[in-house]
């Protein structure tokens, strides 16, 4: 497999999100409880690079996986996390962010958590697979300092531990199932947003 085409010379890229719940911490317990449909709101941003700073709704449902993303201004960013969404509302075309500006309006949706790491990633172009390795994952409650990086984090994965995730549509090659099957990976679920609020709640006792 080759490097994803977007990697930067040093081989791998910093991936900044910030992730939001509404009132009742939805997301952490749908996680929790194992709920095999539940989604997320996030916004993110690659490296330090705030010409695109993009926001995401991934939808899980059992194993599948389903994004929705569009390009945020840092207007219209600004205007999300300070919760002044009536005039975003009625000025944007973006569909995604009136779904957003809707959840809270209704659920109180709000920032909550920051979560960095590392990723390398490789992709196989002809059958749409994309495998990445996640490391140095970290969580941090410093929510103001999101776009400028000047904030605290704790590690929240054993060192040496790293994640590995498999993405493809509907055909995963052989020779790559063969490596993961030699090795006796097995399949689990790792949710960042939920092991960072996790981590950063056990700090802030």
């Amino acid at each position: 497999m080759e490097l994803d085409p977007h990697t930067p010379p040093k081989g791998r890229y910093v991936i900044h999100s910030l992730y939001f719940d509404d009132y009742k911490d939805t997301s952490v317990y749908t996680t929790e409880s194992g709920l095999s449909k539940r989604f997320k709101w996030r916004i993110r941003y690659y490296d330090e690079d705030l010409n695109y700073i993009v926001l995401e709704r991934k939808e899980k449902i059992n194993s599948r996986c389903h994004k929705k993303s569009c390009i945020l201004t840092l207007d219209e960013y600004e205007k999300i996390v300070s919760g002044n969404i009536t005039d975003i509302l009625y000025d944007t075309n973006k569909k995604l962010i009136k779904e957003l500006a809707r959840d809270i309006m209704l659920y109180n949706y709000k920032p909550k958590v920051i979560i960095d790491y590392e990723r390398i990633a490789y992709v196989e172009e002809i059958t749409n697979v994309r495998v990445t390795f996640d490391i140095n994952i970290s969580a941090s409650y410093d929510l103001d300092h999101f776009l400028d990086r000047n904030y605290i984090k704790y590690y929240i994965n054993t060192k040496g531990i790293n994640i590995l995730e498999v993405k493809f549509d509907d055909i995963l090659p052989s020779y790559i199932r063969r490596i993961v099957e030699s090795y006796g990976f097995k399949q689990t679920s790792f949710s960042k947003y939920y092991y960072g609020r996790k981590i950063i709640d056990s700090y802030m006792r």
